[in-house]
């Protein structure tokens, strides 16, 4: 079985014989990860990625937010009141919804 970097360090600070596990290893290995990861500049942020996203209209005055259809992407659920002309965003997801008003 193959094992990622993170786990092999988690795995060996574990075999230590020590109560106290060392993260140290495991937070640089994340910081490096991200460091390249915000290097490419081909890619967007998440947030650029969810501002594209227009706002979701929706015809009552109360939004239940999931996240997403696919059970692995959704988050807990969040109530949203829409009472605010302006779109008001998902604290979990960042989808923006608003209240669509019938004149």
């Amino acid at each position: 079985m193959a094992y990622s970097g993170v786990l092999k360090t988690l795995i060996s600070s574990s075999c230590l014989g020590s109560t106290t596990r060392n993260f140290s290893l495991v937070s640089t290995q994340i910081s490096n990860h991200t460091a390249k990861w915000m290097q490419d500049t081909s890619k967007k942020y998440p947030m650029e990625l969810i501002n594209e996203v227009p706002p979701i209209k929706v015809e009552g005055r109360i939004v239940a937010c999931e996240g997403d259809n696919n059970p692995a992407l959704e988050h807990p659920i969040e109530f949203i009141c829409l009472d605010l002309k302006e779109s008001t965003v998902c604290k979990y997801c960042g989808l923006r919804y608003v209240q669509e008003h019938h004149h």
